[in-house]
């Protein structure tokens, strides 16, 4: 039976092809299953992401390529650098050793400053370029080592020359008046005919070249509406309407005197009866021009400097400006670049007696205006007393001393001094065009405490006057003193701070040099690497590159620089503005770089200018513009000011210590050691 059993086992069960077929055909069902189909899809969409992934790293990968052999290049070009900068202090310490081994100390050759301009002589000079006399290109240059009798007269900075055509309706002073134009009258006049909007004109010229405030007009008209719909706001007396005291309605010059009391620390109140007001400190330069020099003479200031002044103080009253040459170089008594001091002073002083020229007064800028610097107490009284010994007057301008705005920095008024060596030659001017961001208001102020000065300008109000419901306006501005200091002044200071920091990262990424400073709207930039030669016609062209490519900047050249490349940049502006504005200035500048070390490698040989940012210095600059050019014609003490400068601008003291220098040169070490241990 159990075999039986098994047997039937073996035996195939009944319907087992039956089973077998219906196993077949459910297979031959899932084959041609959608959900089949879509795993397909899947699979291979994902093999083709895979695909393009590995494509992706592909690129990523050639692109790190491409970045670390610019890295590496850039490197090597940090490298040559700094190798060439030892080799500029080593030659400059080798001459400074060839001097004290002759026992010559040499003098430095003095240079004569140039002294103005003179109505017929300018003419002439203008007539004789266009008319294809003159040389253009000497015309432009500064030269301020020849003679004031052998050197043309420096049109470049306010006129084309070239479509200059004399008018027979004109005097002589008209045809100037007509041609006194330069680089920022053109730049302007472009600048309006194409001005950059969000919405409108996207691709129009963004400004950056006339120093305003545009961050503040949201305070400022949101302040006015509020102003309007109060009633003392819209005071019109008769009063108002008729000719006012030529100096200024008497409540508005009290609220001056009480403003400037307050905001210039002044140490006791100041004085209604000295307060003059005129229609901007335009108009005040070329009052004080016109009553404290006599046709012909001049007035003393540091360059560089605003560029507005040349206009006011000659076009009126033919009244020159002698220059005090500031550089970048750090000698003598300087400690900082552009630095004003009483020797240059001096020394510009001297020379123009010299030639002849009566020097009646000095100017100052407290802010100055490009460079930002701000004056020490010591320093005022240093240039006062300078002032009074060579019985000069002294108009200080200090408009920007609301515009201070890092707590770091602290602004100090003539007005605040305990005492002026010279009271009655010191003469103090401000506005609320730029603290109060409203140019388009013209209000100037004077405040002297000589009345014969005062009574003269008053004279000139009859031209300058501000109207009655303006001076009123003016007078609840400036009352308003808990608006001014909790909601005005803490903004402005914020917003001017942010903005400054921007531009000057990005500055810092280009690795472009400046000045680092604390007031006004500016930041004085170091171009001098971006040209081909060091010449103000290089720095024209760069300046109209800049133009071309939207983006309108000042030339150094406009506010009588002495080394050209530098370039002022106006930062108080909207972020959206500043943003797209630094694009373009950085496109630029690519550009010219890429087109420089292209010049460089065909000719073998690299630009003569160079530099390099280091965010922790003060002033953030190398310059490759002092090298002398032998040792007889340097005296020690500008060959020692050099060294100093260039060991200030690198780490090399840290990278070559003297113990370093004597276990790797033994030989030189000891000869070093001999030589100093003889002196």
């Amino acid at each position: 039976m159990a075999n039986s059993s098994r047997i039937q086992n073996v035996v195939p069960r009944p319907g087992f092809s039956a089973l077998h077929r219906l196993r077949k055909k459910r297979k031959g069902q899932r084959v041609k299953d959608p959900l089949d189909d879509l795993l397909l899809k899947t699979l291979t969409s994902q093999r083709a992401m895979e695909e393009r992934f590995l494509q992706m790293e592909e690129r990523r990968f050639q692109r790190d390529l491409d970045v670390e052999e610019r890295r590496m290049q850039l490197e090597q070009r940090r490298f040559e650098l700094e190798r060439e900068h030892e080799f500029r202090m080593f030659s400059v310490f080798a001459q400074m050793l060839s001097i004290l081994k002759q026992s010559h100390n040499g003098s430095s050759s003095s240079l004569a400053m140039p002294r103005g301009l003179d109505f017929n002589q300018a003419l002439s000079e203008i007539a004789g370029m266009a008319g294809g006399g003159g040389d253009l290109h000497e015309a432009r240059a500064v030269q301020p080592g020849r003679p004031l009798a052998e050197r043309r007269i420096d049109m470049h900075g306010f006129c084309n020359a070239s479509e200059f055509q004399r008018s027979p309706y004109l005097s002589a002073r008209g045809n100037i008046a007509n041609i006194f134009r330069g680089s920022t009258e053109e730049g302007y006049k472009a600048y309006h005919a194409d001005k950059y909007d969000e919405d409108k004109n996207p691709n129009g010229i963004i400004n950056f070249g006339t120093s305003e405030n545009k961050l503040c007009f949201d305070l400022m008209s949101k302040r006015l509406k509020e102003q309007l719909t109060q009633t003392d706001m819209n005071l019109m007396e008769p009063p108002l309407l008729q000719y006012p005291d030529w100096k200024g309605h008497m409540f508005l010059r009290e609220e001056v005197a009480r403003f400037l009391t307050y905001y210039c620390k002044a140490p006791a109140p100041l004085k209604a009866e000295n307060v003059i007001v005129l229609n901007g400190c335009g108009s005040l330069f070329s009052a004080l021009a016109t009553v404290l020099c006599d046709p012909g003479e001049a007035v003393l200031i540091a360059t560089p400097f605003y560029g507005g002044i040349t206009q006011g103080v000659f076009l009126y009253g033919n009244v020159k400006l002698v220059y005090a040459y500031l550089d970048s170089k750090i000698t003598g008594t300087s400690t900082r670049p552009f630095q004003l001091t009483v020797d240059k002073l001096e020394k510009a002083l001297q020379d123009a007696r010299a030639e002849g020229v009566t020097v009646r007064a000095l100017i100052l800028l407290n802010p100055q205006n490009p460079l930002g610097d701000i004056y020490s107490l010591s320093e005022l009284q240093d240039y006062l007393e300078f002032a009074k010994r060579h019985e000069l007057h002294v108009i200080v301008d200090e408009i920007y001393m609301l515009s201070v705005f890092d707590e770091s920095a602290t602004f100090h008024s003539v007005l605040g001094m305990d005492r002026l060596p010279d009271p009655q030659r010191t003469h103090v001017m401000w506005g609320i065009s730029k603290d109060f961001a409203v140019s388009g208001i013209r209000f100037g102020t004077l405040y002297t405490e000589n009345q014969d000065v005062a009574n003269a300008v008053a004279s000139l109000c009859y031209f300058h006057g501000v109207c009655g419901p303006v001076q009123h306006k003016v007078a609840q501005l400036l009352r308003d003193r808990d608006w001014i200091n909790q909601v005005y002044l803490r903004a402005n200071h914020a917003r001017l701070k942010a903005a400054h920091t921007y531009v000057t990262d990005e500055l810092k990424t280009l690795g472009v040099p400046f000045l680092n400073r604390n007031a006004g709207f500016f930041v004085w930039i170091d171009f001098r690497k971006y040209l081909r030669t060091g010449t103000f016609e290089e720095e024209m062209l760069l300046w109209r590159r800049f133009l071309d490519n939207k983006v309108l900047l000042s030339c150094g050249k406009a506010f009588e620089c002495s080394e050209p490349g530098w370039f002022r940049i106006i930062f108080a502006d909207k972020t959206h503005r500043l943003q797209l504005g630094m694009q373009r200035i950085r496109k630029v500048l690519e550009e010219r770089e890429q087109e420089i070390l292209a010049e460089a490698k065909e000719q073998s040989c690299q630009s003569d200018q160079d530099g390099k940012a280091d965010s922790t210095d003060e002033v953030i600059f190398v310059s490759r513009h002092q090298e002398p050019t032998c040792a007889g014609s340097s005296n020690l003490g500008d060959l020692i000011g050099l060294l100093q400068q260039q060991m200030r601008s690198s780490d090399w003291l840290q990278k070559n210590t003297a113990e370093q220098f004597a276990q790797e040169k033994p030989e030189i070490y000891d000869v070093f050691s001999k030589l100093v241990g003889k002196q």
